[in-house]
């Protein structure tokens, strides 16, 4: 049993909901990072992930690009090895936090999977979802994945049909992500009777846990979206914030661990489902 399904065997013996939290790495640098990340989970996160700093994003929204940009953007752009070098980093303070990265798996291609899954267990890294990875395709990865222990994360779109749902429940580990709405990441709106329906459905193909991502901009909307799902995944609203801080980014920790203590809160105070 790997960090994620501890935690979410943990929280459900508890009857809690999963805060997972998305930054991107080497925004702003490659130092801060670490510093982001230990400081949401002193705010309260469950799990962490970590994004990929990618140049041509197909479903993340206009904060995550500006974020990647940034990443990218320098003299020394920021590459997987130095993502790879900002999950020791955080391991040498925290063992136990789950730690996800999330990207498009031409970044892994680059790299080379076997590499990719060496190098993310050595580094501490639980798992992955590769946004733009047909499940058609994961045989081929499969193997190296549960050699290492990997979990492998797959999205669930309001669009997906119910055999291919479970398809890809069959063939996901760790958790689910629902995307919450037809869009990118942090769009505004999100339709509370389709995402009890949609989660709903899910729950009737699968015992695996479900997390709700795209669409958790306040802790508000999480508020309302958590008794649908075993989690939510909050990262445009996080990303943002830290972009409004980039000239003093020694404000960030700080910041962010006000805003994961809010959304812990509005989680905390909701009924489970």
């Amino acid at each position: 049993m790997n960090r994620i399904d501890a935690l979410f065997a943990s929280l459900r013996a508890r009857h809690r909901k999963a805060f997972t939290a998305f930054i991107t790495a080497g925004d702003p640098s490659l130092e801060v990072t670490p510093h982001a990340m230990r400081a949401l989970v002193a705010g309260g996160a469950d799990l962490l992930e970590l994004g990929i700093p990618f140049s041509d994003p197909e479903s993340d929204g206009p904060d995550i690009q500006a974020a990647s940009m940034r990443a990218l953007d320098k003299s020394s752009p920021t590459r997987l090895a130095d993502v790879m070098a900002i999950a020791r980093a955080f391991r040498a303070h925290n063992q136990d936090t789950p730690l996800v990265l999330m990207g498009y798996v031409n970044s892994l291609l680059a790299y080379g999977i076997e590499a990719f899954a060496r190098d993310a267990r050595e580094s501490g890294v639980d798992g992955a979802v590769l946004v733009n990875l047909p499940i058609e395709e994961f045989h081929e990865i499969r193997p190296v994945f549960e050699r290492e222990q990997l979990s492998a994360v797959f999205l669930v779109a309001p669009t997906t049909s119910e055999a291919r749902a479970a398809k890809i429940a069959d063939e996901a580990s760790g958790f689910l992500y629902y995307v919450s709405l037809k869009g990118v990441t942090g769009a505004a709106h999100l339709d509370f009777d389709d995402l009890a329906a949609q989660t709903m459905r899910l729950r009737a193909l699968t015992d695996m846990p479900i997390q709700i991502g795209f669409g958790i901009r306040s802790p508000q909307a999480a508020a309302q979206a958590a008794p649908y799902a075993d989690g939510l995944i909050v990262g445009s609203a996080l990303v943002k914030r830290m972009a409004e801080l980039e000239r003093t980014p020694e404000d960030i920790p700080d910041a962010l661990q006000h805003m994961a203590g809010e959304f812990r809160a509005a989680i905390d105070r909701t009924s489970t489902h």
